[in-house]
């Protein structure tokens, strides 16, 4: 609501708006998370997937669990290395030529040093084309058991392997390298000229400073000033929801009072939030929960759609009940993006960012890259939403 009325207000002044930088005839940013798991990561790789084919190897594994389960999933491309610049220059082409123009990085720290960056450092960045596509970074600060990237190495190992938790040294160190690295490429995703920074455990975030808010904003606050000595007028900090669901009355004032008392800038979402086997349902739920967050946030709140959720590769006890499978079609994927444009047409007052969930999350059944069971059918569906040829 306050969003509606400073919209209304500006506009009447005559003030105009800069956010990310957009075409007129093409007002919208749509931007696929990248888990970036498909390649053989230099420092813990050989924990992980001793293969060498990086997540691939749990991927190959995946095994139907009920009539009609679609496991393994086959990329129609094959099994491609995503760190190989002649792989992302395909996939960079393929997603601007189908709607998709940012690309959201999960980028990770473990160990007092970065894991699974070869995807951006070495594909991305390498790519000859990558000028035609923006990305920014989602810091997956989350912890890691052992058994849950390779189950079938570590089995019933449910112990930590890494934690999501740096203190500040390690904070200071994160902050110079995604400055350096990362925020001063030209491509680098900003909202009104400040780089997009995403974080995806706020719990870990602040347990990383003591559980304390003050002390958690602080090194925020720390990570803004060094964002501005490099000559940015500022940093937008996202609270990354993950799946998020519908709070109690108590909850939705806490999430509200974190978010201002912390100075996020925006909420996004990784997943559409809760889970159901009727991929239908999955979304209206998703929907509600956008209007809840909406209700309370008086700072940008972006949609996100989901492909789906199948995580069972990872998972050997799930089975049908753990599946997002009934009306999981591009055609119902198309229907949820088109409300999600609709979402962000009625908020003028913001960049119209949508996210996906994603571009190849092939572990958890979520992708939008080819395979041999829809083929292109969930780009097309992208495409034709975003064009605006959706329903015509």
């Amino acid at each position: 609501m306050k969003r509606i009325i400073l919209s209304t207000l500006l506009i009447f002044f005559g003030v105009t708006f800069s956010f990310a930088q957009k075409s007129v005839s093409n007002p919208y940013h749509v931007a696929a998370y990248i888990w970036p798991s498909c390649h053989h990561d230099i420092r813990f790789g050989d924990i992980l997937w001793p293969d060498g084919t990086g997540e691939w190897e749990v991927i190959k594994k995946g095994n139907p669990r009920f009539e009609g389960h679609y496991q393994p999933k086959v990329p129609l491309w094959g099994y491609e290395m995503d760190d190989d610049p002649k792989v992302m220059e395909k996939w960079i082409n393929t997603a601007t030529g189908h709607g998709v123009d940012v690309f959201v990085f999960d980028w990770y720290w473990f160990d007092n040093g970065p894991f699974l960056e070869s995807t951006l450092d070495n594909g991305f960045l390498k790519a000859n084309n990558n000028s035609k596509m923006q990305f920014y970074l989602m810091w997956a600060n989350h912890n890691v058991k052992h058994n849950y990237w390779n189950v079938h190495k570590y089995k019933n190992d449910t112990s930590l392997i890494w934690t999501g938790v740096v203190d500040m040294n390690n904070f200071k160190k994160i902050v110079a390298r995604v400055i350096k690295q990362y925020f001063k490429q030209p491509n680098y995703f900003k909202i009104d000229g400040k780089p997009v920074f995403s974080i995806f455990s706020v719990d870990n975030l602040l347990k990383s400073f003591g559980g304390n808010v003050k002390e958690t904003r602080n090194a925020l606050d720390y990570f803004r000033a060094e964002v501005k000595k490099a000559g940015f007028p500022g940093l937008h900090i996202q609270w990354n929801q993950g799946g998020g669901s519908i709070m109690s009355k108590e909850g939705a004032e806490q999430f509200s009072k974190r978010v201002n008392e912390m100075g996020f800038n925006s909420v996004a979402m990784y997943n559409m939030g809760g889970m159901n086997e009727d991929y239908l349902v999955y979304g209206t739920n998703s929907r509600k929960i956008r209007t809840q967050m909406d209700s309370i946030l008086n700072i940008p709140l972006f949609p996100c759609v989901s492909v789906g959720w199948d995580a069972t590769p990872r998972f050997p006890s799930q089975g049908i009940h753990d599946v997002v499978h009934y009306h999981n079609t591009p055609a119902s994927f198309a229907a949820l993006l088109y409300k999600a444009k609709k979402y962000a047409d009625s908020h003028p007052e913001q960049p119209r960012l949508i996210t996906i969930n994603a571009w190849n999350e092939w572990v958890e059944g979520s992708y939008l890259l080819p395979d041999m069971l829809n083929g292109f059918g969930y780009l097309d569906a992208v495409k034709k939403v975003m064009e605006g040829s959706y329903g015509k």
